[in-house]
Protein backbone atom coordinates (compact mmCIF):
# COMPACT_ATOMS: atom_id res chain seq x y z
CA UNK A 1 0.00 0.00 0.00
CA UNK A 2 1.70 2.73 -1.25
CA UNK A 3 1.18 6.23 0.15
CA UNK A 4 3.01 9.64 0.96
CA UNK A 5 1.20 9.30 4.44
CA UNK A 6 3.02 7.74 7.20
CA UNK A 7 0.47 5.56 9.03
CA UNK A 8 2.40 4.19 11.29
CA UNK A 9 1.78 8.13 12.71
CA UNK A 10 -1.58 8.00 12.29
CA UNK A 11 -4.11 6.97 15.52
CA UNK A 12 -6.59 4.64 14.46
CA UNK A 13 -9.15 6.75 15.95
CA UNK A 14 -8.67 8.62 12.74
CA UNK A 15 -10.56 5.66 10.45
CA UNK A 16 -14.02 6.88 10.07
CA UNK A 17 -17.11 5.01 9.82
CA UNK A 18 -17.25 4.08 5.97
CA UNK A 19 -13.28 2.17 6.37
CA UNK A 20 -15.09 0.49 10.05
CA UNK A 21 -18.30 -0.54 8.03
CA UNK A 22 -16.27 -2.25 4.97
CA UNK A 23 -13.55 -3.49 7.73
CA UNK A 24 -16.79 -5.60 9.44
CA UNK A 25 -18.39 -6.97 6.18
CA UNK A 26 -14.95 -8.12 5.35
CA UNK A 27 -13.92 -9.47 8.88
CA UNK A 28 -17.55 -10.13 11.04
CA UNK A 29 -18.11 -13.58 9.15
CA UNK A 30 -16.65 -16.38 10.82
CA UNK A 31 -17.73 -19.25 7.98
CA UNK A 32 -15.08 -18.48 5.48
CA UNK A 33 -11.21 -19.70 5.02
CA UNK A 34 -10.11 -16.61 5.41
CA UNK A 35 -8.66 -14.76 8.78
CA UNK A 36 -11.64 -13.14 10.84
CA UNK A 37 -12.22 -10.19 13.61
CA UNK A 38 -10.94 -13.22 15.71
CA UNK A 39 -7.83 -13.55 14.13
CA UNK A 40 -7.09 -9.98 13.88
CA UNK A 41 -8.27 -9.71 17.93
CA UNK A 42 -5.77 -12.31 18.70
CA UNK A 43 -2.83 -10.24 17.05
CA UNK A 44 -3.60 -7.12 18.67
CA UNK A 45 -3.30 -9.23 21.97
CA UNK A 46 -7.06 -9.03 23.52
CA UNK A 47 -7.03 -12.37 25.99
CA UNK A 48 -9.32 -15.27 25.32
CA UNK A 49 -12.12 -14.17 27.58
CA UNK A 50 -11.78 -10.34 25.95
CA UNK A 51 -12.80 -12.22 22.38
CA UNK A 52 -15.76 -14.37 23.91
CA UNK A 53 -16.70 -11.23 25.26
CA UNK A 54 -16.81 -9.50 21.70
CA UNK A 55 -18.34 -12.48 20.24
CA UNK A 56 -21.96 -11.26 21.99
CA UNK A 57 -21.77 -7.84 19.87
CA UNK A 58 -23.89 -7.63 16.90
CA UNK A 59 -20.89 -6.18 15.37
CA UNK A 60 -17.39 -7.21 17.28
CA UNK A 61 -15.04 -6.30 14.42
CA UNK A 62 -16.32 -2.60 15.57
CA UNK A 63 -16.15 -3.00 18.66
CA UNK A 64 -13.11 -4.54 18.65
CA UNK A 65 -11.61 -1.40 17.09
CA UNK A 66 -13.52 0.99 19.29
CA UNK A 67 -11.41 -0.56 22.19
CA UNK A 68 -8.04 -1.52 20.48
CA UNK A 69 -7.86 2.56 19.31
CA UNK A 70 -7.35 3.17 22.99
CA UNK A 71 -4.85 1.00 23.32
CA UNK A 72 -0.92 2.55 23.00
CA UNK A 73 0.59 1.99 19.63
CA UNK A 74 -2.64 1.63 18.03
CA UNK A 75 -2.15 3.56 14.34
CA UNK A 76 -3.31 3.12 11.39
CA UNK A 77 -0.13 1.55 10.20
CA UNK A 78 -0.14 -1.17 12.68
CA UNK A 79 -3.51 -2.74 11.77
CA UNK A 80 -2.26 -2.43 8.20
CA UNK A 81 0.61 -4.91 9.05
CA UNK A 82 -1.72 -6.96 11.04
CA UNK A 83 -4.23 -7.66 8.46
CA UNK A 84 -1.52 -8.33 6.23
CA UNK A 85 -0.21 -10.62 8.49
CA UNK A 86 -3.25 -12.47 9.12
CA UNK A 87 -2.87 -12.55 4.86
CA UNK A 88 -5.74 -10.48 4.37
CA UNK A 89 -4.29 -8.33 1.34
CA UNK A 90 -7.80 -8.10 -0.20
CA UNK A 91 -9.19 -6.03 1.98
CA UNK A 92 -6.25 -3.76 1.96
CA UNK A 93 -6.29 -3.63 -1.77
CA UNK A 94 -10.00 -2.83 -1.38
CA UNK A 95 -9.49 0.12 1.33
CA UNK A 96 -6.60 2.07 0.42
CA UNK A 97 -8.28 4.81 -1.09
CA UNK A 98 -10.60 5.43 1.60
CA UNK A 99 -8.01 4.74 4.59
CA UNK A 100 -5.79 7.25 2.39
CA UNK A 101 -8.17 9.44 2.54
CA UNK A 102 -9.38 9.44 6.04
CA UNK A 103 -5.49 9.94 7.15
CA UNK A 104 -5.00 12.71 5.16
CA UNK A 105 -8.39 14.70 6.58
CA UNK A 106 -6.83 13.63 9.83
CA UNK A 107 -3.55 15.65 9.25
CA UNK A 108 -5.54 18.47 7.50
CA UNK A 109 -7.41 18.74 10.65
CA UNK A 110 -3.81 19.12 12.72
CA UNK A 111 -2.97 21.98 10.30
CA UNK A 112 -5.76 23.48 11.81
CA UNK A 113 -4.57 22.86 15.83
CA UNK A 114 -2.90 25.61 17.62
CA UNK A 115 0.54 25.26 18.38
CA UNK A 116 2.20 23.99 21.07
CA UNK A 117 5.34 25.45 23.11
CA UNK A 118 7.95 22.60 23.30
CA UNK A 119 7.70 22.61 27.35
CA UNK A 120 4.02 22.19 27.69
CA UNK A 121 3.87 19.86 24.07
CA UNK A 122 2.64 16.43 26.04
CA UNK A 123 4.13 14.72 22.64
CA UNK A 124 0.11 12.90 21.79
CA UNK A 125 -1.03 13.22 18.43
CA UNK A 126 -4.26 14.26 19.70
CA UNK A 127 -4.59 17.34 21.80
CA UNK A 128 -6.30 17.98 25.25
CA UNK A 129 -9.98 18.93 24.38
CA UNK A 130 -11.69 17.87 26.78
CA UNK A 131 -11.60 17.65 30.52
CA UNK A 132 -10.67 14.03 30.72
CA UNK A 133 -8.46 13.57 27.88
CA UNK A 134 -5.55 12.04 28.80
CA UNK A 135 -2.76 9.88 26.97
CA UNK A 136 -5.75 8.86 24.44
CA UNK A 137 -8.35 10.84 23.54
CA UNK A 138 -11.63 10.60 25.59
CA UNK A 139 -14.57 8.95 23.78
CA UNK A 140 -18.25 9.59 23.63
CA UNK A 141 -21.09 7.39 23.33
CA UNK A 142 -23.23 10.38 22.21
CA UNK A 143 -22.68 13.84 21.52
CA UNK A 144 -25.40 15.98 22.86
CA UNK A 145 -26.26 18.70 20.74
CA UNK A 146 -28.62 21.49 22.60
CA UNK A 147 -29.62 25.20 22.86
CA UNK A 148 -28.75 26.55 26.05
CA UNK A 149 -32.31 27.00 27.28
CA UNK A 150 -32.54 23.30 27.41
CA UNK A 151 -29.85 22.75 29.89
CA UNK A 152 -32.36 21.85 32.49
CA UNK A 153 -33.41 18.71 30.34
CA UNK A 154 -29.36 17.97 29.72
CA UNK A 155 -29.01 17.87 33.33
CA UNK A 156 -31.88 15.43 33.69
CA UNK A 157 -30.60 13.34 30.19
CA UNK A 158 -27.18 12.99 32.43
CA UNK A 159 -28.71 11.76 35.50
CA UNK A 160 -30.80 9.26 33.80
CA UNK A 161 -28.15 8.03 31.15
CA UNK A 162 -24.71 8.48 32.86
CA UNK A 163 -25.93 7.80 36.73
CA UNK A 164 -27.90 4.74 36.33
CA UNK A 165 -27.66 1.35 35.25
CA UNK A 166 -27.30 2.38 31.55
CA UNK A 167 -24.04 3.84 32.67
CA UNK A 168 -23.34 5.73 29.29
CA UNK A 169 -21.00 8.49 28.49
CA UNK A 170 -22.59 11.84 27.03
CA UNK A 171 -20.37 14.61 25.57
CA UNK A 172 -21.51 17.83 27.27
CA UNK A 173 -20.30 20.78 25.83
CA UNK A 174 -20.33 23.42 28.77
CA UNK A 175 -19.13 20.35 31.16
CA UNK A 176 -16.81 18.03 28.87
CA UNK A 177 -14.85 20.52 26.75
CA UNK A 178 -12.34 22.59 28.01
CA UNK A 179 -12.80 26.55 27.72
CA UNK A 180 -10.02 28.41 25.00
CA UNK A 181 -10.72 26.36 21.77
CA UNK A 182 -11.90 27.07 18.66
CA UNK A 183 -15.64 26.19 18.66
CA UNK A 184 -16.74 24.82 15.56
CA UNK A 185 -13.23 22.93 15.26
CA UNK A 186 -13.32 21.23 18.59
CA UNK A 187 -17.55 20.67 17.72
CA UNK A 188 -16.64 19.12 14.61
CA UNK A 189 -13.79 16.67 16.25
CA UNK A 190 -16.49 15.64 18.80
CA UNK A 191 -19.10 14.63 16.62
CA UNK A 192 -16.53 13.46 13.70
CA UNK A 193 -14.24 11.13 15.60
CA UNK A 194 -14.99 10.63 19.36
CA UNK A 195 -18.54 10.52 19.51
CA UNK A 196 -20.70 7.25 17.98
CA UNK A 197 -23.69 8.85 17.59
CA UNK A 198 -25.58 12.84 18.22
CA UNK A 199 -28.89 13.31 20.17
CA UNK A 200 -30.24 16.63 18.99
CA UNK A 201 -32.54 17.88 21.84
CA UNK A 202 -35.50 19.36 19.52
CA UNK A 203 -37.57 22.82 20.76
CA UNK A 204 -38.88 25.84 19.38
CA UNK A 205 -34.98 27.83 20.67
CA UNK A 206 -33.19 24.68 18.90
CA UNK A 207 -34.30 26.37 15.83
CA UNK A 208 -33.07 29.62 16.37
CA UNK A 209 -29.43 28.47 17.28
CA UNK A 210 -26.81 28.84 15.22
CA UNK A 211 -24.26 26.54 16.79
CA UNK A 212 -27.30 23.46 16.68
CA UNK A 213 -28.12 23.94 12.88
CA UNK A 214 -24.21 23.53 12.32
CA UNK A 215 -23.69 20.76 14.48
CA UNK A 216 -26.62 18.72 13.09
CA UNK A 217 -25.95 20.18 9.35
CA UNK A 218 -21.78 18.41 9.86
CA UNK A 219 -23.71 15.48 11.34
CA UNK A 220 -25.68 14.92 8.96
CA UNK A 221 -23.05 15.75 5.90
CA UNK A 222 -21.06 12.87 7.49
CA UNK A 223 -23.62 10.60 7.20
CA UNK A 224 -26.28 11.23 4.52
CA UNK A 225 -30.06 9.50 5.39
CA UNK A 226 -27.90 9.37 9.54
CA UNK A 227 -27.81 5.42 8.26
CA UNK A 228 -24.38 5.81 9.50
CA UNK A 229 -24.01 8.60 12.57
CA UNK A 230 -27.13 7.27 13.94
CA UNK A 231 -28.88 10.54 14.55
CA UNK A 232 -31.58 10.62 17.73
CA UNK A 233 -34.01 13.57 17.53
CA UNK A 234 -35.04 13.94 20.73
CA UNK A 235 -38.93 16.57 21.82
CA UNK A 236 -38.80 16.89 25.68
CA UNK A 237 -41.52 19.44 25.47
CA UNK A 238 -44.84 20.92 23.34
CA UNK A 239 -43.51 22.95 20.60
CA UNK A 240 -45.19 25.49 19.01
CA UNK A 241 -43.37 25.98 15.58
CA UNK A 242 -42.70 23.36 12.67
CA UNK A 243 -39.80 20.57 13.54
CA UNK A 244 -36.64 20.85 11.25
CA UNK A 245 -37.28 19.52 7.75
CA UNK A 246 -34.16 18.00 7.51
CA UNK A 247 -34.68 15.63 10.56
CA UNK A 248 -38.01 14.65 9.09
CA UNK A 249 -37.14 11.50 7.80
CA UNK A 250 -35.74 10.34 11.25
CA UNK A 251 -37.63 8.53 14.58
CA UNK A 252 -38.59 10.88 17.20
CA UNK A 253 -38.03 10.30 20.55
CA UNK A 254 -41.00 12.07 21.88
CA UNK A 255 -40.92 12.69 25.47
CA UNK A 256 -43.95 14.74 25.57
CA UNK A 257 -46.67 11.79 24.75
CA UNK A 258 -47.75 10.54 28.45
CA UNK A 259 -48.83 7.37 26.77
CA UNK A 260 -45.29 6.25 26.35
CA UNK A 261 -43.13 8.58 28.32
CA UNK A 262 -42.39 5.74 31.00
CA UNK A 263 -40.85 4.04 28.19
CA UNK A 264 -38.87 6.92 27.09
CA UNK A 265 -35.45 5.87 28.75
CA UNK A 266 -35.14 2.55 28.13
CA UNK A 267 -35.21 3.24 24.11
CA UNK A 268 -33.38 6.15 24.21
CA UNK A 269 -30.28 4.08 26.39
CA UNK A 270 -30.73 0.93 24.33
CA UNK A 271 -30.25 3.60 20.69
CA UNK A 272 -27.10 4.68 22.39
CA UNK A 273 -25.87 1.70 23.73
CA UNK A 274 -25.98 -0.49 20.33
CA UNK A 275 -22.63 -1.49 18.38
Amino acid sequence: MSSSVDYEKIPAVALNFSVRKRLALYLNPTNTVAADWTDIAEKMDFSYLEIKNLEKRENPTHKLLEEWQTRPGASVGKLLLLLEQAERKDIISDLTSLIDEDCKKYLERQKDLPLQVPEVDSGHQDRSITVHDGAMPEMFDAFICYCQSDFQFVTEMIRQLEQTVYNLKLCVFDRDVLPGTCVWTITSELIERRCKRMVVIISDDYLDSDACDFQTKFALSLCPGARTKRLIPVIYKPMKRQFPSILRFLTVCDYTRPCTQSWFWIRLAKALSQS
